[in-house]
């Protein structure tokens, strides 16, 4: 209770206008998101903030709200929607109970590798296709965020696909995640990311899935000890803004707002270059072996997800061939 009662003061108080020089009032501009502020999710709302301080100053102040300050994802989604808050870093898993265009990063194996992902999350016209009911949605993707490679971490090592079976995985909310890991053999357990390292620790869950940053932000290594490269999935991390938030501004304003959102799309990039094999030295500090395994073995389980997925949602076609595209292409 405490947590929800000084969430919803941490929003109230954002939610008061301030005052800047010459008397002129300031809006503030809520950004939230679930990650450490090391973190490049972080990183990129900081040169956002920078960029429109830079330029609307006078007008706006930008204040950034990490580790879930204001609630999880799927919270903070509708105060996104009532405009409450302006700004949220979130993963297209926890956007596709509000619109199953964004299922499609979830279908495992969508792309052969992470120059075809970036590539495809980096192409403005990709951006707009995946927003295509943002009228309807209550937000809108300005920006999409690198999050590599999502494979699987747990107690005890996973070598082939026979070594998840019987076995309770966490995964982000979704029916794509919950019929992946049934493909799999194993159980899916959805919840927050906050939760994940209790549920660890108190074997609610024998392991979880990320990337190699769970690890040592998250801690999630002080318990799982075996780090397994089979690579089923890349999902970004999208910069969501509010649509309530959005009509308000001038065309001026938008135009500064959409090139702030780039520049945190530009600096995300180059800090998850970096940030990955710092974690991965790390976590080998604290005795996480990192498995490679027959990807083949563990793609040739959920293939057959792929049709039925796009059989479900026909929309997805064209931003499936896109990611097909993209694949071809490098």
């Amino acid at each position: 209770m405490k947590k929800v009662l000084a969430s919803a003061l941490a929003v109230a108080v954002a939610s008061l206008v301030l005052t800047g020089c010459g008397g002129e009032e300031k809006q503030i501009v809520r950004i939230s998101h679930s990650q450490i502020d090391t973190h490049p999710d972080h990183l990129g709302a900081v040169a956002f903030k920078n960029y429109v301080e830079s330029k609307l100053g006078d007008k706006f102040e930008v204040s950034i709200y990490p580790n879930a300050t204001l609630g999880a994802n799927e919270k903070v989604l509708e105060l996104i929607k009532q405009g409450s808050v302006q700004y949220l870093v979130v993963s297209t898993a926890n956007l596709e109970s509000f619109d199953k265009m964004y299922s499609l990063f979830s279908i495992p194996y969508l792309f052969t590798s992470e120059e075809a992902y970036d590539k495809f999350i980096s192409d403005p016209a990709i951006l707009k296709q995946l927003g295509v009911n943002a009228s309807t949605d209550g937000f809108e993707p300005v920006a999409a965020f690198t999050a590599g490679t999502r494979n699987f971490y747990a107690k005890e090592p996973i070598k082939g696909v026979a070594d998840l079976q019987g076995k309770k995985f966490r995964v982000q909310a979704g029916p794509v995640n919950v019929a992946m890991m049934q493909a799999f053999g194993a159980a899916a357990t959805p919840m927050s990311f906050g939760e994940v390292y209790s549920a660890l620790q108190q074997s609610v869950i024998d392991g979880a899935e990320n990337n190699e940053l769970a690890l040592t932000d998250q801690k999630h290594g002080e318990i799982c000890k075996y780090f397994t490269y089979d690579m089923h999935q890349m999902c970004p991390d999208l910069l969501v803004a509010s649509n309530a938030f959005l009509s308000k501004l001038t065309p001026e304003e938008r135009k500064i707002f959409d090139e702030a959102a780039a520049e945190a799309q530009k600096v995300e990039f180059e800090a998850w270059k970096g940030s990955i094999d710092a974690a991965k030295k790390k976590a080998t500090e604290m005795g996480v072996q990192f498995i490679n395994v027959d990807v083949n073995e563990f793609r040739n389980k959920v293939l057959p997800l792929h049709e039925q997925i796009l059989n479900d949602t026909p929309a997805l076609k064209p931003l499936y061939d896109a990611a097909s595209a993209a694949n071809a292409s490098v």
